[in-house]
Protein backbone atom coordinates (compact mmCIF):
# COMPACT_ATOMS: atom_id res chain seq x y z
CA UNK A 1 0.00 0.00 0.00
CA UNK A 2 2.06 2.82 -1.39
CA UNK A 3 1.13 6.02 0.34
CA UNK A 4 2.71 8.49 -2.18
CA UNK A 5 1.73 11.77 -0.10
CA UNK A 6 3.27 15.05 -1.18
CA UNK A 7 5.24 16.48 1.34
CA UNK A 8 3.98 18.96 3.79
CA UNK A 9 7.17 21.28 2.37
CA UNK A 10 6.00 21.44 -1.17
CA UNK A 11 2.96 21.98 -0.91
CA UNK A 12 0.92 21.62 2.86
CA UNK A 13 -2.03 22.16 1.94
CA UNK A 14 -2.25 19.35 -1.26
CA UNK A 15 -0.67 16.97 1.51
CA UNK A 16 -3.94 17.78 3.62
CA UNK A 17 -6.06 16.69 1.12
CA UNK A 18 -4.48 13.70 0.30
CA UNK A 19 -4.04 12.61 3.49
CA UNK A 20 -7.77 13.32 4.93
CA UNK A 21 -8.52 10.74 1.50
CA UNK A 22 -5.80 8.06 1.72
CA UNK A 23 -6.05 7.66 5.60
CA UNK A 24 -10.06 6.70 4.66
CA UNK A 25 -11.68 9.84 7.27
CA UNK A 26 -13.62 11.61 4.75
CA UNK A 27 -14.20 12.47 1.12
CA UNK A 28 -16.09 14.97 -1.08
CA UNK A 29 -19.89 14.03 -1.65
CA UNK A 30 -22.23 14.37 -4.89
CA UNK A 31 -23.46 17.21 -3.00
CA UNK A 32 -21.67 20.31 -3.59
CA UNK A 33 -19.85 21.11 -0.33
CA UNK A 34 -20.35 18.50 1.98
CA UNK A 35 -18.66 15.79 2.64
CA UNK A 36 -18.95 12.09 3.53
CA UNK A 37 -17.01 10.97 7.32
CA UNK A 38 -15.74 7.41 6.53
CA UNK A 39 -16.32 5.28 9.52
CA UNK A 40 -12.49 5.57 10.73
CA UNK A 41 -13.24 9.23 9.98
CA UNK A 42 -16.29 9.22 12.56
CA UNK A 43 -14.69 6.85 15.07
CA UNK A 44 -12.55 9.68 15.69
CA UNK A 45 -15.11 12.17 16.18
CA UNK A 46 -17.16 9.38 18.16
CA UNK A 47 -14.32 9.60 20.70
CA UNK A 48 -13.49 13.35 20.63
CA UNK A 49 -17.74 13.91 21.32
CA UNK A 50 -17.55 11.34 24.08
CA UNK A 51 -14.85 13.15 25.53
CA UNK A 52 -16.45 16.33 25.39
CA UNK A 53 -20.05 15.66 26.22
CA UNK A 54 -18.51 13.69 29.64
CA UNK A 55 -16.81 16.76 30.29
CA UNK A 56 -20.09 18.66 29.84
CA UNK A 57 -22.36 16.31 31.66
CA UNK A 58 -19.81 16.34 34.60
CA UNK A 59 -20.22 20.28 34.73
CA UNK A 60 -24.33 20.34 35.15
CA UNK A 61 -25.33 20.38 30.85
CA UNK A 62 -28.11 18.11 29.82
CA UNK A 63 -28.45 17.29 26.19
CA UNK A 64 -31.45 18.15 24.29
CA UNK A 65 -32.37 18.66 20.73
CA UNK A 66 -33.72 21.04 18.76
CA UNK A 67 -35.60 21.73 15.26
CA UNK A 68 -33.26 21.80 12.06
CA UNK A 69 -35.79 24.39 10.34
CA UNK A 70 -36.04 27.89 11.87
CA UNK A 71 -38.90 30.22 10.81
CA UNK A 72 -37.16 33.01 9.26
CA UNK A 73 -39.25 35.54 11.34
CA UNK A 74 -37.25 34.25 13.94
CA UNK A 75 -33.78 35.48 12.80
CA UNK A 76 -34.79 38.83 12.21
CA UNK A 77 -35.46 38.98 16.03
CA UNK A 78 -31.94 39.73 16.86
CA UNK A 79 -30.50 42.30 14.53
CA UNK A 80 -27.09 41.87 14.98
CA UNK A 81 -27.81 37.76 14.28
CA UNK A 82 -29.50 37.87 11.17
CA UNK A 83 -26.61 40.10 9.77
CA UNK A 84 -23.93 37.74 10.52
CA UNK A 85 -26.00 34.93 9.07
CA UNK A 86 -27.98 36.28 6.14
CA UNK A 87 -24.98 35.42 3.88
CA UNK A 88 -24.90 32.12 4.63
CA UNK A 89 -28.58 30.79 5.19
CA UNK A 90 -30.36 27.72 2.89
CA UNK A 91 -33.70 28.72 2.87
CA UNK A 92 -36.84 26.51 2.44
CA UNK A 93 -39.44 28.08 0.31
CA UNK A 94 -41.74 25.10 -0.73
CA UNK A 95 -42.75 21.45 0.57
CA UNK A 96 -43.89 19.56 -2.51
CA UNK A 97 -42.57 18.43 -5.68
CA UNK A 98 -44.73 16.95 -8.49
CA UNK A 99 -43.71 15.29 -11.95
CA UNK A 100 -43.61 17.73 -14.69
CA UNK A 101 -46.91 18.13 -16.94
CA UNK A 102 -44.38 17.60 -20.16
CA UNK A 103 -42.83 14.63 -18.38
CA UNK A 104 -39.48 16.47 -18.18
CA UNK A 105 -38.86 14.93 -14.58
CA UNK A 106 -39.87 16.44 -11.14
CA UNK A 107 -40.59 19.79 -10.51
CA UNK A 108 -40.68 21.90 -7.51
CA UNK A 109 -44.57 22.96 -7.16
CA UNK A 110 -45.62 26.22 -7.90
CA UNK A 111 -48.94 25.73 -5.73
CA UNK A 112 -46.87 24.64 -2.48
CA UNK A 113 -45.05 27.51 -1.55
CA UNK A 114 -44.75 27.67 2.07
CA UNK A 115 -46.49 31.27 3.59
CA UNK A 116 -43.44 31.10 5.84
CA UNK A 117 -39.85 30.34 4.33
CA UNK A 118 -37.63 28.09 6.45
CA UNK A 119 -33.83 28.69 7.38
CA UNK A 120 -32.15 25.36 7.70
CA UNK A 121 -30.28 26.02 10.53
CA UNK A 122 -27.23 27.88 10.57
CA UNK A 123 -27.21 28.06 14.32
CA UNK A 124 -29.56 27.34 16.83
CA UNK A 125 -30.19 30.47 19.26
CA UNK A 126 -32.78 31.69 17.82
CA UNK A 127 -34.99 28.52 17.95
CA UNK A 128 -33.68 27.51 21.32
CA UNK A 129 -34.44 30.81 22.63
CA UNK A 130 -38.39 30.51 21.55
CA UNK A 131 -38.04 27.73 23.46
CA UNK A 132 -36.82 28.78 26.69
CA UNK A 133 -39.43 31.09 26.81
CA UNK A 134 -41.68 28.15 27.33
CA UNK A 135 -39.51 26.39 29.99
CA UNK A 136 -38.03 29.44 32.07
CA UNK A 137 -40.32 31.24 34.52
CA UNK A 138 -39.54 31.23 37.50
CA UNK A 139 -35.31 32.07 39.34
CA UNK A 140 -35.69 28.09 40.29
CA UNK A 141 -35.85 27.40 36.65
CA UNK A 142 -32.33 28.59 36.33
CA UNK A 143 -29.80 28.13 35.44
CA UNK A 144 -30.67 26.36 32.35
CA UNK A 145 -27.30 24.37 31.01
CA UNK A 146 -28.22 23.04 28.17
CA UNK A 147 -25.92 21.11 24.74
CA UNK A 148 -26.98 19.78 21.73
CA UNK A 149 -25.31 17.43 19.00
CA UNK A 150 -26.52 18.46 15.42
CA UNK A 151 -25.34 19.56 12.14
CA UNK A 152 -25.76 22.58 10.59
CA UNK A 153 -25.64 24.26 7.31
CA UNK A 154 -24.05 27.51 6.66
CA UNK A 155 -23.72 27.96 2.36
CA UNK A 156 -19.41 28.25 1.92
CA UNK A 157 -18.41 28.48 -1.81
CA UNK A 158 -15.02 27.05 -0.85
CA UNK A 159 -14.79 24.41 0.92
CA UNK A 160 -11.94 21.90 2.49
CA UNK A 161 -12.68 18.43 3.90
CA UNK A 162 -13.49 19.40 8.01
CA UNK A 163 -11.78 22.49 7.93
CA UNK A 164 -14.48 24.32 6.11
CA UNK A 165 -17.95 22.39 4.43
CA UNK A 166 -21.65 23.40 4.14
CA UNK A 167 -22.87 21.14 6.26
CA UNK A 168 -20.79 20.29 9.35
CA UNK A 169 -21.37 18.32 12.47
CA UNK A 170 -21.09 20.07 16.02
CA UNK A 171 -22.33 20.51 19.68
CA UNK A 172 -23.55 23.63 20.48
CA UNK A 173 -24.23 24.82 24.47
CA UNK A 174 -27.16 27.21 25.40
CA UNK A 175 -27.37 28.55 28.84
CA UNK A 176 -29.79 31.25 30.77
CA UNK A 177 -28.85 32.74 34.28
CA UNK A 178 -29.76 34.79 36.69
CA UNK A 179 -27.06 37.28 36.87
CA UNK A 180 -24.22 38.78 34.75
CA UNK A 181 -21.74 37.13 36.24
CA UNK A 182 -23.13 33.68 36.50
CA UNK A 183 -23.08 33.44 32.21
CA UNK A 184 -19.67 35.65 32.15
CA UNK A 185 -18.73 33.09 34.55
CA UNK A 186 -19.86 30.31 32.56
CA UNK A 187 -18.76 31.32 29.48
CA UNK A 188 -14.86 31.54 30.92
CA UNK A 189 -15.71 28.23 32.07
CA UNK A 190 -16.57 26.33 29.02
CA UNK A 191 -13.15 28.16 27.23
CA UNK A 192 -11.09 26.27 29.92
CA UNK A 193 -13.20 23.16 29.38
CA UNK A 194 -12.56 23.02 25.36
CA UNK A 195 -8.95 23.98 26.12
CA UNK A 196 -8.38 21.48 28.54
CA UNK A 197 -10.10 18.79 25.57
CA UNK A 198 -7.62 19.97 23.23
CA UNK A 199 -4.30 19.90 25.73
CA UNK A 200 -5.24 16.59 27.59
CA UNK A 201 -7.89 14.65 24.96
CA UNK A 202 -6.25 16.17 21.54
CA UNK A 203 -2.52 16.77 22.79
CA UNK A 204 -2.87 20.44 20.63
CA UNK A 205 -1.57 23.23 22.60
CA UNK A 206 -3.66 26.80 22.31
CA UNK A 207 -3.96 29.96 23.41
CA UNK A 208 -7.24 31.31 25.50
CA UNK A 209 -8.29 34.85 24.58
CA UNK A 210 -10.68 36.99 23.79
CA UNK A 211 -12.26 37.81 20.06
CA UNK A 212 -12.22 42.15 18.58
CA UNK A 213 -15.40 43.20 18.23
CA UNK A 214 -15.05 42.66 14.77
CA UNK A 215 -14.37 38.83 15.00
CA UNK A 216 -16.95 38.25 17.84
CA UNK A 217 -20.59 35.98 17.36
CA UNK A 218 -23.18 37.90 15.60
CA UNK A 219 -25.11 38.69 18.51
CA UNK A 220 -22.42 38.38 21.21
CA UNK A 221 -21.40 40.89 24.00
CA UNK A 222 -18.23 38.76 24.12
CA UNK A 223 -16.29 36.12 22.61
CA UNK A 224 -13.97 33.95 24.13
CA UNK A 225 -12.05 31.64 22.17
CA UNK A 226 -9.15 29.16 21.77
CA UNK A 227 -6.55 29.50 19.47
CA UNK A 228 -4.36 26.79 17.75
CA UNK A 229 -1.54 27.22 15.26
CA UNK A 230 -0.72 24.30 12.38
CA UNK A 231 2.26 23.13 10.77
CA UNK A 232 2.54 25.39 7.81
CA UNK A 233 1.83 29.11 10.80
CA UNK A 234 -1.51 29.60 10.00
CA UNK A 235 -4.01 29.77 13.30
CA UNK A 236 -6.56 27.45 13.18
CA UNK A 237 -9.87 28.87 15.52
CA UNK A 238 -10.28 25.28 17.50
CA UNK A 239 -13.60 26.95 19.88
CA UNK A 240 -15.43 29.68 20.92
CA UNK A 241 -17.91 30.74 23.87
CA UNK A 242 -19.88 33.47 23.60
CA UNK A 243 -21.53 35.82 26.59
CA UNK A 244 -24.62 36.86 25.00
CA UNK A 245 -25.71 39.63 27.48
CA UNK A 246 -29.92 39.78 27.20
CA UNK A 247 -29.82 40.32 23.47
CA UNK A 248 -31.66 37.17 22.85
CA UNK A 249 -33.61 37.17 26.26
CA UNK A 250 -35.16 40.54 25.00
CA UNK A 251 -35.54 39.38 21.72
CA UNK A 252 -37.92 36.57 22.40
CA UNK A 253 -39.20 37.76 25.57
CA UNK A 254 -37.24 35.63 28.00
CA UNK A 255 -38.23 36.68 31.81
CA UNK A 256 -38.02 35.30 35.09
CA UNK A 257 -39.58 36.03 38.55
CA UNK A 258 -36.65 36.87 40.82
CA UNK A 259 -36.27 35.72 44.57
CA UNK A 260 -38.08 39.33 45.36
CA UNK A 261 -40.72 38.81 42.82
CA UNK A 262 -39.23 40.89 40.04
CA UNK A 263 -39.77 39.98 36.45
CA UNK A 264 -36.32 40.45 34.47
CA UNK A 265 -34.66 39.05 31.57
CA UNK A 266 -32.52 36.42 31.88
CA UNK A 267 -28.40 36.17 31.37
CA UNK A 268 -27.24 34.20 27.92
CA UNK A 269 -24.30 32.29 26.68
CA UNK A 270 -23.66 29.81 23.64
CA UNK A 271 -20.77 28.13 22.76
CA UNK A 272 -19.56 25.03 20.66
CA UNK A 273 -16.94 23.22 18.43
CA UNK A 274 -17.21 21.38 15.77
CA UNK A 275 -15.66 18.83 13.11
CA UNK A 276 -13.40 21.50 12.08
CA UNK A 277 -11.44 19.65 15.10
CA UNK A 278 -11.06 17.05 13.16
CA UNK A 279 -8.59 18.99 10.98
CA UNK A 280 -6.96 20.51 13.45
CA UNK A 281 -6.05 17.12 15.36
CA UNK A 282 -4.61 15.75 11.68
CA UNK A 283 -2.60 19.13 10.73
CA UNK A 284 -1.33 19.91 14.32
CA UNK A 285 0.44 16.63 14.78
CA UNK A 286 0.59 14.06 11.14
CA UNK A 287 4.11 14.14 9.27
CA UNK A 288 5.00 12.98 5.64
CA UNK A 289 4.00 9.18 6.20
CA UNK A 290 0.16 9.81 7.51
CA UNK A 291 -1.69 10.42 10.31
CA UNK A 292 -0.03 10.44 13.95
CA UNK A 293 -2.86 10.46 16.28
CA UNK A 294 -2.46 10.90 20.17
CA UNK A 295 -3.06 7.65 21.85
CA UNK A 296 -6.37 9.32 23.61
CA UNK A 297 -8.23 9.35 20.33
CA UNK A 298 -7.24 6.59 18.21
CA UNK A 299 -9.94 4.39 17.03
CA UNK A 300 -7.57 1.85 17.09
CA UNK A 301 -4.01 2.17 19.76
CA UNK A 302 -2.41 -0.95 19.13
CA UNK A 303 -2.55 -3.15 16.17
CA UNK A 304 -0.60 -6.79 15.91
CA UNK A 305 0.67 -8.14 12.61
CA UNK A 306 1.13 -11.70 12.44
CA UNK A 307 4.28 -12.82 10.42
CA UNK A 308 3.83 -15.92 8.68
CA UNK A 309 4.02 -18.87 6.18
CA UNK A 310 0.88 -21.07 6.19
CA UNK A 311 -2.11 -21.84 8.82
CA UNK A 312 0.04 -23.89 10.81
CA UNK A 313 2.29 -21.11 11.81
CA UNK A 314 -0.63 -18.72 12.03
CA UNK A 315 -2.13 -20.62 14.34
CA UNK A 316 0.33 -20.73 16.91
CA UNK A 317 0.79 -17.28 16.92
CA UNK A 318 -2.69 -16.71 16.85
CA UNK A 319 -2.47 -18.60 20.56
CA UNK A 320 0.27 -16.14 21.91
CA UNK A 321 -1.22 -13.04 20.66
CA UNK A 322 -5.04 -13.83 21.78
CA UNK A 323 -4.40 -13.83 25.12
CA UNK A 324 -2.28 -10.86 24.64
CA UNK A 325 -5.12 -9.33 22.99
CA UNK A 326 -7.95 -10.00 25.74
CA UNK A 327 -5.67 -8.72 28.57
CA UNK A 328 -4.97 -5.46 26.65
CA UNK A 329 -8.61 -4.67 26.25
CA UNK A 330 -9.74 -5.61 30.13
CA UNK A 331 -7.34 -2.80 30.44
CA UNK A 332 -9.58 -0.55 28.35
CA UNK A 333 -7.28 -0.35 25.10
CA UNK A 334 -8.67 -0.79 21.30
CA UNK A 335 -6.55 -3.57 20.43
CA UNK A 336 -6.92 -5.12 16.56
CA UNK A 337 -5.00 -8.58 15.71
CA UNK A 338 -5.25 -8.00 11.93
CA UNK A 339 -4.82 -11.62 10.79
CA UNK A 340 -6.01 -11.04 7.33
CA UNK A 341 -4.85 -13.58 4.61
CA UNK A 342 -5.35 -10.94 1.59
CA UNK A 343 -2.67 -8.71 2.56
CA UNK A 344 1.10 -8.72 3.27
CA UNK A 345 2.82 -7.51 6.31
CA UNK A 346 4.31 -5.07 4.76
CA UNK A 347 1.10 -3.64 3.42
CA UNK A 348 -0.16 -3.83 6.87
CA UNK A 349 2.49 -1.62 8.08
CA UNK A 350 1.97 1.11 5.26
CA UNK A 351 -1.56 1.30 6.03
CA UNK A 352 -1.65 1.08 9.92
CA UNK A 353 1.29 4.18 9.79
CA UNK A 354 -0.57 6.20 7.05
CA UNK A 355 -3.47 5.37 9.48
CA UNK A 356 -1.78 6.68 12.72
CA UNK A 357 -2.23 3.95 14.89
CA UNK A 358 -0.55 3.93 17.79
CA UNK A 359 1.49 1.23 18.44
CA UNK A 360 2.17 -1.43 16.70
CA UNK A 361 3.03 -5.16 17.76
CA UNK A 362 4.88 -8.03 14.66
CA UNK A 363 5.55 -11.14 15.37
CA UNK A 364 6.38 -14.31 13.14
CA UNK A 365 8.04 -17.62 13.59
CA UNK A 366 11.74 -15.78 15.00
CA UNK A 367 9.97 -14.28 17.84
CA UNK A 368 8.06 -16.81 18.37
CA UNK A 369 11.24 -19.03 19.10
CA UNK A 370 12.44 -16.06 21.30
CA UNK A 371 9.93 -15.05 23.31
CA UNK A 372 9.81 -11.46 21.87
CA UNK A 373 7.33 -9.10 19.95
CA UNK A 374 8.62 -6.32 17.90
CA UNK A 375 7.49 -2.68 19.09
CA UNK A 376 6.83 0.31 16.88
CA UNK A 377 5.70 3.81 17.85
CA UNK A 378 3.80 5.73 15.32
CA UNK A 379 5.31 9.11 16.71
CA UNK A 380 8.83 8.82 16.16
CA UNK A 381 8.42 5.75 13.90
CA UNK A 382 11.38 3.74 16.63
CA UNK A 383 11.12 0.38 16.56
CA UNK A 384 12.54 -2.24 19.35
CA UNK A 385 12.39 -5.81 20.73
CA UNK A 386 10.76 -6.69 23.57
CA UNK A 387 9.99 -9.60 25.68
CA UNK A 388 6.30 -10.96 26.07
CA UNK A 389 6.27 -10.75 29.47
CA UNK A 390 7.27 -7.05 29.18
CA UNK A 391 4.77 -6.15 26.41
CA UNK A 392 1.71 -5.19 28.31
CA UNK A 393 3.55 -2.56 30.78
CA UNK A 394 5.85 -1.23 27.58
CA UNK A 395 2.19 -0.66 25.61
CA UNK A 396 1.19 1.18 29.19
CA UNK A 397 4.39 3.44 28.92
CA UNK A 398 4.32 3.86 25.24
CA UNK A 399 0.26 5.51 25.71
CA UNK A 400 1.44 7.87 28.16
CA UNK A 401 4.82 8.95 26.81
CA UNK A 402 3.22 9.27 22.82
CA UNK A 403 0.29 11.74 24.17
CA UNK A 404 2.80 13.80 26.49
CA UNK A 405 5.78 13.43 23.20
CA UNK A 406 3.34 14.74 20.89
CA UNK A 407 1.47 17.55 22.74
CA UNK A 408 5.40 18.50 23.82
CA UNK A 409 6.39 18.41 20.27
CA UNK A 410 3.59 20.39 18.98
CA UNK A 411 3.82 22.98 22.08
CA UNK A 412 7.66 23.58 21.19
CA UNK A 413 6.80 24.77 17.72
CA UNK A 414 4.06 26.87 18.71
CA UNK A 415 6.09 28.25 20.71
CA UNK A 416 8.50 29.51 18.53
CA UNK A 417 6.28 30.43 16.20
CA UNK A 418 5.33 33.40 18.59
CA UNK A 419 7.43 36.54 17.92
CA UNK A 420 6.96 39.82 19.59
CA UNK A 421 7.21 42.91 17.05
CA UNK A 422 7.26 46.62 17.46
CA UNK A 423 6.90 47.83 14.18
CA UNK A 424 4.58 47.28 11.36
CA UNK A 425 7.79 46.70 8.53
CA UNK A 426 8.80 44.01 10.64
CA UNK A 427 5.32 42.61 11.53
CA UNK A 428 5.16 41.92 7.64
CA UNK A 429 8.44 40.28 7.21
CA UNK A 430 7.81 38.06 10.15
CA UNK A 431 4.32 36.94 8.47
CA UNK A 432 5.91 36.37 5.18
CA UNK A 433 9.21 34.75 5.92
CA UNK A 434 7.95 33.14 9.42
CA UNK A 435 4.56 33.01 9.82
CA UNK A 436 2.98 31.49 12.83
CA UNK A 437 1.90 34.11 15.85
CA UNK A 438 2.71 37.60 16.01
CA UNK A 439 2.22 39.56 19.02
CA UNK A 440 2.23 43.24 18.76
CA UNK A 441 0.35 46.53 19.88
CA UNK A 442 -2.88 47.68 18.48
CA UNK A 443 -4.91 50.74 18.84
CA UNK A 444 -8.41 49.10 19.35
CA UNK A 445 -9.47 50.80 16.49
CA UNK A 446 -11.80 48.86 14.03
CA UNK A 447 -10.28 51.19 11.25
CA UNK A 448 -6.66 50.15 12.05
CA UNK A 449 -7.72 46.40 12.36
CA UNK A 450 -9.40 46.28 8.91
CA UNK A 451 -6.23 47.99 7.51
CA UNK A 452 -3.69 45.46 8.34
CA UNK A 453 -6.38 42.64 7.16
CA UNK A 454 -6.43 44.38 4.16
CA UNK A 455 -2.70 44.44 3.65
CA UNK A 456 -1.49 41.65 5.27
CA UNK A 457 -4.60 38.81 5.36
CA UNK A 458 -3.62 38.85 8.91
CA UNK A 459 -6.15 38.99 11.49
CA UNK A 460 -6.02 39.61 15.14
CA UNK A 461 -6.89 35.57 16.12
CA UNK A 462 -7.05 36.81 19.81
CA UNK A 463 -6.48 39.53 22.78
CA UNK A 464 -4.83 36.59 25.30
CA UNK A 465 -7.17 36.15 28.43
CA UNK A 466 -4.18 35.59 30.78
CA UNK A 467 -1.35 38.05 29.21
CA UNK A 468 -0.15 41.00 31.48
CA UNK A 469 -0.66 44.48 30.76
CA UNK A 470 2.19 45.87 28.81
CA UNK A 471 1.48 49.45 27.51
CA UNK A 472 3.33 50.71 23.82
CA UNK A 473 2.42 52.38 21.09
CA UNK A 474 0.42 50.34 17.85
CA UNK A 475 2.55 49.34 15.26
CA UNK A 476 0.68 50.95 12.46
CA UNK A 477 -0.35 54.26 13.80
CA UNK A 478 1.62 54.95 17.12
CA UNK A 479 -0.63 55.40 18.98
CA UNK A 480 -1.24 54.63 22.76
CA UNK A 481 -1.98 50.83 23.02
CA UNK A 482 -2.84 48.46 26.67
CA UNK A 483 -1.73 45.50 25.59
CA UNK A 484 -0.05 42.90 23.06
CA UNK A 485 -2.44 40.86 20.48
CA UNK A 486 -1.67 37.87 18.78
CA UNK A 487 -2.40 37.96 14.61
CA UNK A 488 -1.99 35.71 12.35
CA UNK A 489 -2.79 34.19 8.91
CA UNK A 490 -5.66 31.60 9.45
CA UNK A 491 -7.85 29.24 8.68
Amino acid sequence: MGKNLTRRSEDYSKWYNELVVKADLAENSGVRGCMVIKPYGFAIWEKMQAGLDKMFKETGHENAYFPLFIPKSYLSKEASHVAGFAKECAVVTHYRLKNADDGSGIIVDPEAKLEEELIVRPTSETIIWDTFRKWIQSYRDLPLLINQWANVVRWEMRTRLFLRTAEFLWQEGHTAHATKKEAIDEAEMIMHLYADFAENQMAMPVIKGIKTESERFAGAVETYCIEALMQDGKALQAGTSHFLGQNFAKAFDVKFASKEGKQEHVWATSWGVSTRLMGALIMTHSDDNGLVLPPKLAPIQVVIVPIYKGLEQLDAISEKVIPLVKELRAKGYTVKFDNRDTHKPGYKFNEYELKGVPVRLAIGQRDMEKGTFEVARRDTLEKETIPMDEVVSKIEFLMEDMQKTIFSKAFDYRQAHITEVDSYDTFKKVLEDKGGFISAHWDGTLETEDRIKAETKATIRCIPFEAQASAGSCMVTGKPSVQRVLFAKAY
